[in-house]
């Protein structure tokens, strides 16, 4: 009797561990996943990770390929080390004034985030911590702006700045012709963190400052402000990398020369312009790389501000 069940239990495991034997290696993964749901969500992690390495890297490592390789008419993917030539990124500021055009980027970049910043401070105050009719619309409001299309403003605003409208006003290739958009374009999105943020700050600090005697607007500045800053942090660092990567009226509100603070974007059109007879792929895809450079050196050092700050921005304490 004893064996018998024995065997019996025996081949009771036996056909138990068959259709464990019989299953490939993904049905293997899926039955531990099944127990193990963090197997899961690292495997997503994984392959998420993964694309977006992929989709955002590939196109730097393209140019850096195409910036080094010699024009032979052909493009390797993994071309040989020693056919690469690295003198390109010096040809970008022999051919062209490149770093004016960088310098000219940068200024208007930090002048558009300083006024946005300051501006959208205000307006963050007054939604974020004061009632009022009409808030919520206007809010509403201030948001939908910032969907309209960048072109439906260039024909009043290029009539305006070329003096067509008003007598004397000419702000044609001048840095106000770029930072007036910049800031009118940006600022909804800065609005609407600071209000986030803002919106969190407990009323008690803000009286605390009030009782000692400040103002409403150096309470903003004293007390709001510095307890807010990975959202002013978010918002400056948006606003600094639109404004350095915006094509539209940084080509139209000018006429691409350096001394007329044409930004980076006429800098590599013009490294077009400056080959006789061909257009210099790789001289532009090296100058690419060069104007890369501060908004990646930026990101790197801000992101901690950044991911806090938009990650504490979404929660409503």
């Amino acid at each position: 009797m004893s064996d018998g069940s024995t065997r019996s239990d025996g081949g009771v495991q036996s056909e138990r561990r068959e259709p464990e034997l019989s299953r490939g290696p993904f049905q293997r993964w899926v039955g531990k996943a099944i127990k193990d749901p963090k197997r899961a969500y690292r495997a997503m992690f994984y392959v998420a990770t993964i694309f977006f390495l992929l989709t955002t890297l590939f196109p730097f490592y393209f140019l850096l390929v195409l910036a080094v390789t010699p024009d032979t008419g052909s493009l390797a993917v993994l071309p040989q080390l020693s056919t690469l030539e690295f003198g390109v990124f010096l040809d970008v500021f022999d051919r062209i004034n490149f770093l004016r055009y960088m310098l000219n980027s940068i200024v208007l970049a930090l002048s558009t985030t300083a006024i946005v910043l300051f501006l959208a401070s205000l307006a963050g105050y007054v939604f974020g911590r004061l009632e009022f009719p009409g808030r919520q619309p206007l809010m509403l409001l201030i948001l939908a702006i910032s969907y309209f299309p960048p072109a439906a403003f260039f024909v009043p605003l290029y009539q305006l700045f070329t003096g067509n409208v008003v007598s004397g006003l000419s702000l044609y290739n001048t840095p106000g012709a770029m930072i007036l958009p910049f800031s009118s374009l940006f600022m909804p999105l800065s609005i609407f963190i600071l209000t986030t943020f803002y919106g969190q700050i407990p009323d008690g600090l803000e009286d605390a400052a009030r009782v000692e005697g400040t103002t409403r607007l150096g309470a903003l500045f004293r007390v709001i402000v510095p307890l807010s800053a990975p959202g002013v942090a978010t918002a400056g660092v948006l606003t600094f990398i639109a404004v350095y990567n915006e094509f539209f009226f940084s080509q139209l509100m000018n006429n691409g020369q350096p001394e007329n603070w044409a930004p980076i974007v006429g800098g590599l059109l013009s490294l077009q312009r400056a080959g006789q007879f061909e257009v210099t792929y790789g001289v532009m895809a090296a100058g690419s790389i060069i104007a890369v450079i501060p908004v990646a050196i930026l990101v790197v050092v801000a992101q901690e501000k950044i991911v806090s700050g938009l990650t504490s921005g979404a929660l409503k304490e």
